[in-house]
């Protein structure tokens, strides 16, 4: 294992998990100035900020559930992912130890903890090849609260509360995603940010619809349609009333992004990942040779991002 490798990873991980990238915290900051003064909206909001200030400066987790360990990794070919996925798991073990992670990964059998993050299934790792020379690693912390909150629509399908059948077509998708944050509420440590994939097979939907989280709140869809989409959900979502963990409020979403997959014709499914307010991912670029860190990503708010 390299010894460069595995710092640059454990500074990934403690930045990650207490310091909250730009974009969310503008994003943040926008809602501040849209809540009524005195109200449990903005109470919520200005907790919040006070906690993303201390986590920061103190290199403190900030949340206690530190969540779900995903790296994401696209790597010149020939790179050797074998020893950085060896290096990885030592750099979380390592930071658990520190307290950058809390202890975090249970047995799914017996219930108990492993103690250092490792186990089968933690962490993930999403490996893609690509002609770029350098190595791009993005990782996530996925908290609990707001995956258990995520969900899942085959279309049509009836949505009973709202007495209204979502159909296949974009009119329909808006419905199920709208449903999906309703039933979130405050469940998922509002205000979230949502990622929505529309097709696709149920493991691979669910799992491009995480892979919007990736992507910066004040990006654009390249595709017009998708688009306007985000843009729609958000701007009705912060009219249902939801607000800053449930306790009402014009901040119920941060965010929506969306990607369209190729799909079966007996199959329509809207895929919708939930992340809370505590949308922890960060990235690097690394030298494939020294294994040092050439650049952080995500230090601005605004970034595209063409990793495909």
């Amino acid at each position: 294992m390299s010894t460069t490798l595995q710092a640059s990873l454990l500074d990934l991980i403690r930045r990650t998990s207490s310091d909250l990238p730009a974009d969310i915290r503008e994003a943040m900051e926008r809602g501040r100035a849209v809540e009524m003064k005195d109200s449990r909206a903005l109470m919520a909001l200005d907790t919040i900020d006070c906690n993303i200030a201390t986590a920061a400066a103190e290199s403190a987790p900030i949340c206690q559930d530190t969540g779900m360990i995903k790296f994401y990794v696209h790597y010149p070919i020939g790179y050797d992912t074998l020893t950085f996925e060896d290096t990885a798991r030592a750099a979380v073990a390592e930071a658990t130890a520190i307290g950058y992670l809390r202890q975090n990964s249970v047995d799914s059998i017996t219930g108990k903890n492993t103690g250092n993050n490792l186990g089968p299934g933690t962490p993930q790792f999403h490996f893609q090849a690509w002609r770029n020379p350098t190595v791009d690693v993005r990782l996530m912390l996925k908290g609990g609260g707001c995956e258990n909150v995520g969900a899942q629509y085959s279309l049509p399908t009836e949505l009973k509360e709202i007495g209204k059948k979502a159909g296949r077509d974009i009119e329909g998708v808006k419905l199920v995603v709208l449903d999906a944050v309703w039933k979130a509420q405050g469940k998922g440590c509002a205000p979230g940010y949502i990622g929505v994939c529309i097709g696709s097979d149920r493991a691979h939907g669910l799992e491009m619809a995480k892979e919007q989280l990736l992507r910066t709140i004040g990006d654009s869809n390249p595709d017009e349609s998708l688009n306007a989409l985000e843009t729609e959900i958000t701007r009705i979502c912060n009219g249902l009333g939801i607000g800053p963990m449930g306790f009402g409020g014009n901040t119920s979403l941060l965010g929506c992004k969306v990607t369209s997959q190729n799909r079966l014709p007996a199959s329509f499914f809207v895929s919708v990942s939930y992340a809370c307010w505590a949308h922890r991912r960060r990235g690097i670029t690394l030298n494939p040779t020294t294994d040092e860190i050439t650049g952080w990503l995500y230090e601005e708010a605004t970034q595209e991002l063409a990793l495909h």
